[in-house]
């Protein structure tokens, strides 16, 4: 048997340390491996600040299944409601910056920096922009046994009995709190008004006859409508809609100027690399080109945006645009800052 020389021995910790070298660079190069992983590699939640079941809630669903064909990975539907719809952004704002978490969210996004003094968040700074998705008309309703029949005889009928009316909203926020404002502005009166934990138990009100008037988004009116459950006074859009085209716009009336529409659209947390705000965007353009998204939208009366808007460019204009709107009119109220 050969004896071991001083110099075999002193090569053995070099070819110790190599093994463990190459088992070092393999372990890197593994790592590396899985960091360069393609966008997405596992499910994305996309979250909504509103119950399920609602408006918001319906659109999230439907968009995120599309979007899911498109990435090759889920989108779930995460519904963190409460405090008027900022406990979602909160949230998302605070998650960490990788495409796996983001927001859909409405009007709110513009309005809630008016209504709340402690915001721990801000809509314009703490988020990247996807893009738009929708707009979404809203209706003017009355209960079913209101006296008026159009809108000249309801503006004319609240003029005159302001203190009796008691008008519906789903909660400080909701677009429906926004549209009553707006129409207490139009027809220059103060209603009393009943706010509710979301658009289901305020259209149970109008139902039941606890309430006399609401104005809420097509997407939560169209079935009491087709039903003929609740008297329709008008659309809020400019023009009429495909949804209702025998029912005319509130402009039409002759509330001059009344235009209101719910806007949804789709964030991720501030600091999200570009290459993945890019692909999202890519997954949600093709999405709202989705035969089933375009089916279920239209059914909803929801009308999707142009393709400049489904952009992040396109929606940091107008998200700019709806808060230079909204905010001055919500802080001149008062009453609607917590």
């Amino acid at each position: 048997m050969a004896v071991p020389t001083a110099s075999t021995r002193s090569l053995r910790p070099l070819a110790s340390l190599r093994r463990l070298t190459v088992a070092a660079l393999g372990l890197f190069a593994a790592a590396g491996v899985q960091a360069a992983d393609p966008f997405p590699h596992k499910p994305i939640a996309l979250v909504v600040p509103f119950s399920a079941g609602g408006p918001t809630d319906v659109v999230a669903r439907s968009l995120g299944q599309a979007m899911s064909r498109h990435l090759g990975q889920s989108v779930v539907v995460e519904n963190r409601t409460g405090a008027g719809g900022t406990i979602a952004p909160a949230y998302v704002a605070r998650a960490e910056a990788d495409g796996y978490t983001l927001l859909i969210h409405h009007n709110g996004m513009a309005t809630a920096p008016a209504l709340y003094r402690k915001l721990s968040y801000d809509p314009l700074k703490d988020f990247e922009y996807i893009g738009q998705v929708a707009d979404v008309p809203m209706t003017l309703l009355g209960k079913k046994d209101l006296p008026p029949n159009n809108t000249a005889e309801l503006v004319r009928y609240v003029q005159q009995n302001e203190s009796k009316i008691n008008l519906a909203n789903a909660g400080l926020g909701a677009v429906s709190q926004l549209c009553g404002l707006l129409f207490e502005q139009a027809t220059n009166v103060k209603l009393n008004v009943i706010p509710f934990q979301g658009t289901a138990p305020a259209m149970t009100a109008l139902l039941g006859g606890q309430v006399d008037v609401l104005c809420d988004q097509t997407t939560a009116t169209l079935p009491q409508i087709a039903a003929n459950k609740v008297k329709l006074y008008g659309v809020t859009t400019p023009q009429r809609i495909r949804a209702l085209p025998n029912a005319p716009t509130l402009q039409e009336g002759g509330l001059k100027g009344f235009e209101m529409k719910v806007w949804h659209g789709v964030y991720a947390p501030k600091g999200t690399p570009a290459p993945v705000v890019a692909r999202l965007t890519a997954a949600l353009q093709a999405a709202l080109k989705d035969p089933a998204v375009v089916k279920r939208l239209d059914e909803l009366g929801a009308e999707i945006v142009p393709p400049a808007k489904q952009t992040p460019e396109g929606l940091k204009t107008w998200l700019k645009a709806e808060s230079d709107k909204w905010q001055p009119m919500l802080r001149k109220a008062g009453a609607f800052a917590d």
